[in-house]
């Protein structure tokens, strides 16, 4: 909780089929470092975070109130993702909404990312269970 926060601001962009909440120094390929995604068919939340991995790794989610290790690997996208899912029923989702000024998302060999909590996590976080 003592880190500096990550360089960026949050967005929130709706598309078709889906929702986003999208961290970074601006929307281009290389200036977004974290995105929260609702797919609104399946009801599932994925985090995605920007850094290359050749597999599976354990990326690790600290808020104020928990701290959770998270099965991801590579995912598409403009630039190298990596990513985990969780239902949108998932009590973490919760705990990074209304952490106490940020949370980390750390994954092996990838700087930790030490994103604010702003209201555009809960609303993609709502957009999902809704």
């Amino acid at each position: 909780m003592d880190a500096p926060a990550s360089r960026g601001d949050w967005t929130y962009v709706r598309q078709t089929g889906e929702t986003l909440a999208v961290f970074g120094t601006d929307r281009s390929a290389g200036g977004v470092a974290l995105i929260i995604r609702c797919d609104l068919a399946t009801r599932r939340v994925g985090i995605a975070r920007a850094g290359s991995v050749s597999g599976q790794v354990q990326m690790l989610v600290r808020t104020e109130t928990q701290e959770r290790v998270l099965t991801a690997g590579p995912a598409d996208g403009p630039a190298p993702l990596v990513a985990a899912e969780l239902s949108a029923s998932d009590a973490l989702l919760d705990a990074m909404a209304f952490s106490r000024g940020r949370f980390a998302v750390e994954v092996p060999g990838v700087t930790p990312l030490y994103a604010p909590a702003w209201p555009e996590i809960t609303r993609v976080v709502e957009d999902c269970r809704g």
